[in-house]
């Protein structure tokens, strides 16, 4: 079954553009990995310090491996220390929405 991930990003004030540079970087790595299905980069137009990340994987264990590749790992050590929160990636499934 499909993964979809939803990451939010806050970034210290100041920080902005090298966690914009950051996760430019690790969306490009992560698109050539074979159990990713699609991955995509965001920034509010309303709060430029607010970014996403939204990915979809082929199933759990693809993004278990993404998550210990070294683009990955490079990723998390680096913005970490540009955020004012935790790092916090939201595991959900599709719903299937029916017509009512």
């Amino acid at each position: 079954m499909e993964l979809f991930i939803f990451t939010r990003f806050h970034a210290r004030q100041g920080k902005e553009r090298a966690l914009e540079t950051a996760l430019h970087e690790v969306v490009i790595a992560s698109r050539e990995e074979a159990g990713c299905l699609r991955i995509h980069g965001f920034r509010s137009i309303r709060d430029r310090q607010v970014f996403y990340i939204h990915s979809c994987w082929k199933d759990e264990s693809a993004f278990e491996r993404h998550a210990g590749l070294p683009h990955t790992v490079r990723f998390i050590a680096r913005a970490q220390p540009l955020l004012d929160h935790a790092l916090e990636a939201e595991r959900c499934e599709m719903m299937v929405c029916m017509p009512v």
